[in-house]
């Protein structure tokens, strides 16, 4: 925010000159570079909608304390919402001569009530003005971003759904380890999500706390109730410290981990995205819709959502770096340097809101080569570590066994074969452990059904992974679609 000598709520005329919210005590007015230096309207205009709704609340809870008459507080409360409305319909606008979205609003209000528009700044200040604002529009956008989440992961599990039992070469390392279910990977990145949605509601409790009424650091001698404010304006309860309240903005570096970390989760499936849908993998073929081509070689088909998905979380962690870093060094109470704390945020709002929409397309219309997922699952040796936890059933120490199996991959390297394909003569070469029967776990099918502790890949697992995963979506759908203003 532009909130030069914010400690003071003494100052701007109307008329004559540009609004300014402060300036009482000074002789002139600021210099030109101090001004652009300061002015931070051109970002936090879109705080407007909140700054009004906080400012209703504050013209009530003044007339509440006798500081408003009746026929004051009527026509208070008219021209905000006229003045809300010309912000919507874009017929008012900040201008170059104010410093932040409060002077432009102050402005726009004393252009309809003239004087009695200077009677709404009693009792408040910029300071607990923008803590406030700033929860308030998180809060909202923080279930816009979950209600964005839940239609990517209802395209990643519809797209498990559809798979049914396909089986696909798990990996580790990025190498062949052991067959699971392709649902179940699918699966694997919907969890991820599930945590990026419940750690946002987890977040909006801790973010439910009112700073309005903590005036400029130390609450006011007016007979204004911040309770009666919180409640208000919905949040839960309202700040028990008012310096804590003004200088806080934990909610706000909490909420840029959050979405870094939601950035580093699609970076991860955005790069498996990429990997599928390869010519080496041909796991995926991604919809014209979203790729695109190459401006010199015509058979270009690039994932360019999901690199996009990949770059944009190095933005997301930058942002989150960079407030910390603001924040570290910062005395008690308000400081200038919080002007910094909204651009991080907003830019978080931003890029997730662009980021998961075309995610959840990309994904909604992948065509998966199931033959192909089918073909590569027991390719690799995938099935070795099946085999040697079926020796150890037999009683041979697992040690034992996995040097065993191992010797057998090396013998299947050297004669170009695989394991279901050695003869019973070849098994038990390699060791007496390796008797006929060792086939009967020698395929892919087996293997998946056996994997069926709690999480594990076995169909009847991943079923029930799917429903609970359907619950949790439509649950975190239903907070995100409750709590919007």
């Amino acid at each position: 925010m532009g909130e030069i000598g914010r400690d003071g709520q003494a100052g701007g005329a109307h008329g004559g000159g540009p609004t300014r919210l402060w300036g009482g005590r000074f002789e002139g007015g600021p210099a030109d570079a101090l001004a652009r230096l300061s002015v931070s309207v051109q970002f936090d205009w879109r705080l407007a909608r909140y700054d009004l709704l906080a400012s209703r609340a504050h013209a009530r809870m003044l007339h509440r304390a006798g500081l408003l008459s009746d026929g004051e507080l009527e026509a208070m409360l008219k021209a905000l919402d006229d003045l809300d409305r010309a912000c919507e319909d874009g017929s008012f606008r900040p201008t170059v001569a104010d410093e932040d979205v409060h002077t432009a609003l102050e402005r726009g209000l004393l252009e309809r009530l003239g004087s009695l528009g200077g009677k709404l700044r009693a009792g408040r200040s910029r300071n607990d003005q923008v803590a406030t604002d700033l929860r308030l529009y998180l809060r909202d956008h923080a279930r816009l971003i979950v209600s964005r989440l839940a239609e990517l992961q209802t395209a990643l599990i519809s797209q498990a759904e559809a798979c049914g039992d396909t089986p696909a070469p798990g990996m580790t390392h990025l190498q062949h380890a052991q067959p699971v279910l392709f649902a179940h990977q699918l699966l694997a990145h919907v969890q991820a999500f599930a945590r990026d949605a419940g750690r946002l509601r987890d977040w909006d409790r801790r973010a439910a706390v009112s700073p309005l009424g903590a005036g400029a650091l130390a609450g006011s001698s007016l007979p204004v109730d911040p309770r009666v404010l919180a409640t208000e304006l919905g949040f839960d309860s309202a700040a028990p410290n008012s310096m804590d309240a003004v200088s806080d903005r934990d909610f706000a570096a909490e909420f840029c981990f959050a979405a870094a970390l939601a950035g580093v989760h699609l970076s991860r499936l955005g790069e498996e995205i990429v990997l599928w849908s390869s010519q080496e993998f041909g796991w995926v073929e991604i919809d014209d819709a979203y790729a695109t081509g190459s401006s010199i070689m015509p058979q270009k088909k690039n994932p360019d959502v999901a690199e996009l998905a990949r770059g944009k979380a190095g933005r997301l962690i930058g942002g989150l770096t960079g407030l910390l870093a603001t924040l570290k060094g910062l005395p008690l109470t308000y400081n200038r340097d919080l002007q910094e704390d909204k651009e991080p945020v907003f830019d978080a709002v931003d890029t997730l809101l662009v980021v998961l929409p075309a995610m959840a397309g990309l994904v909604s219309t992948l065509r998966i080569n199931t033959e192909r997922l089918r073909g590569g699952a027991p390719s690799g040796f995938t099935l070795a570590t099946d085999l040697a936890e079926y020796l150890v059933r037999r009683g041979v120490p697992f040690r034992e066994a996995h040097e065993i199996v191992g010797h057998l991959v090396v013998w299947c390297q050297v004669h170009d074969t695989d394991l279901d394909q050695v003869s019973e003569a070849d098994l038990v070469r390699v060791s007496p452990h390796l008797t006929p029967d060792v086939r009967e776990v020698l395929s892919v099918g087996g293997a998946l059904a056996a994997r069926k502790g709690y999480g594990g890949t076995a169909p009847e697992r991943v079923a029930e992974q799917l429903a609970a995963l359907r619950a949790a979506v439509d649950a975190a759908a239903a907070w995100a679609a409750a709590g919007g203003r």
